[in-house]
């Protein structure tokens, strides 16, 4: 295996290949598309979790065991970027077609996207859906009897269909979307007819809470699939699959701190394995690689996850030093502290800024008043935040002791 090669995806899904855990939430999408292709009656859910929490992810494996387990067509359709429904549905069909294509009942389904393919390829791999603005706007009032014709059309090759519509955020405050979703469930199960329809979207808590400020109906339609952080034995399991997949010895003290420095955040630990992998020099990553990769890893997330506005404001000489304490207090483990507890390990300048530095933040929606704490507590509002700092400490802490 070339060196240049690494093992990790960092802001990509994982292969299927290096996926772990989540089984509680694998076993929950999989009942609702064995409902779906059993029952034929629609079956919806939120994923839903923080950035880098692997949503993604568990998205495109269901996805697999859909396929693999249910005889059920699967799609994984991104959205970034989408802000209308005509381009939803251009997307969605596109996917349709793509997965489609090349395959032995290719055939079957052909005439149901009529003249609307383009660019077939050798063998027909190569494929594209195109529709004019007016046949969009259709198939986005006729979804549910379109998405019923296809099925039909695949009958005796597939028992079911699963979507995965990712990356909602530019939809999410569209009421035209809340009141689409709402209608098409509304309209599947008020028909006579199956449609064996497993519907799964993809976004932040923040993204689902918007839908439903728009159509609160939508509360009662959403199942809710939370992903949440990797324990430690995921996280171990995690580095140590996809090293050995590799070729790669890690020794155990090293694991241990990349497990830690991980937090359990699968972007964080995809970042972090990478740097390390490329750190290396001899297949064998030892302590001295650990902190190296895990130290090279904190400047690539703040630059690629952070909000601009966050990672100028903390890359202030001012707030640095207050930063990386504040990582020392947390220690990974929590998102939790208090300006109390806080103060008693600055400097006296780092202590004239201190209530500046929590205001900043707070502005800049990195931390928030803790709702259930005692008075001067504060939480961050989403892991990597607490987790880079983190990381901050500790290139602080190395850069000390060297």
């Amino acid at each position: 295996m070339p060196k240049d090669y690494s093992p990790f995806t960092p802001g990509q899904p994982v292969p299927l290949e290096f996926f772990v855990g989540r089984l509680r939430q694998v076993e929950q999408l999989k009942k609702k598309v064995a409902a779906a292709a059993a029952t034929g009656r629609l079956q919806v859910a939120f994923l839903t979790g923080e950035r880098g929490i692997g949503k993604s992810s568990l998205a495109s494996f269901v996805r697999f065991i859909a396929e693999r387990d249910h005889e059920v067509l699967g799609i994984h359709t991104f959205l970034g970027g989408v802000s209308t429904l005509e381009e939803m549905i251009r997307r969605i069909f596109d996917r349709l077609l793509k997965e489609t294509a090349g395959k032995g009942w290719f055939q079957k389904i052909k005439g149901f996207f009529g003249d609307h393919i383009r660019e077939v390829g050798l063998f027909d791999v190569s494929v594209e859906f195109r529709a004019p603005d007016e046949g969009l706007r259709r198939l986005l009032h006729d979804f549910a009897p379109a998405i019923r014709n296809l099925m039909k059309r695949l009958e005796g090759e597939k028992r079911g269909l699963f979507i995965a519509l990712d990356d909602i955020n530019g939809l999410a405050s569209s009421s035209d979307f809340a009141n689409w979703v709402k209608s098409l469930v509304d309209e599947i199960a008020t028909s006579n007819e199956r449609l064996p329809l497993c519907l799964a979207f993809v976004g932040l808590e923040e993204r689902r809470q918007s839908l439903i400020g728009l159509n609160p109906s939508l509360a009662r339609i959403f199942d809710i699939v939370d992903i949440c952080a990797w324990d430690k034995k995921e996280t171990l399991t995690f580095y140590r699959k996809t090293f050995e997949g590799v070729g790669v010895e890690v020794e155990q003290e090293a694991l241990q701190f990349l497990v830690r420095y991980a937090g359990g955040l699968p972007v964080l630990a995809h970042e972090i394995g990478d740097a390390v992998f490329k750190a290396d020099q001899d297949n064998k990553i030892s302590f001295e690689d650990a902190g190296d990769g895990v130290w090279n890893a904190a400047d690539v997330v703040g630059r690629k996850y952070l909000e601009p506005q966050v990672f100028q404001a903390i890359r202030s000489e001012r707030y640095r030093g207050i930063l990386r304490k504040l990582g020392e207090e947390l220690g990974g483990a929590d998102t939790h502290f208090k300006r109390s507890d806080l103060i008693t390990k600055l400097t006296d300048r780092e202590k004239k800024v201190l209530d500046n530095f929590l205001t900043k933040m707070k502005q800049l929606g990195v931390i928030r008043v803790d709702p259930q704490g005692e008075r001067g507590g504060y939480c961050f509002q989403n892991l990597l935040h607490s987790l880079y700092f983190l990381l901050e400490a500790l290139g602080a802490k190395r850069d000390k002791d060297r």
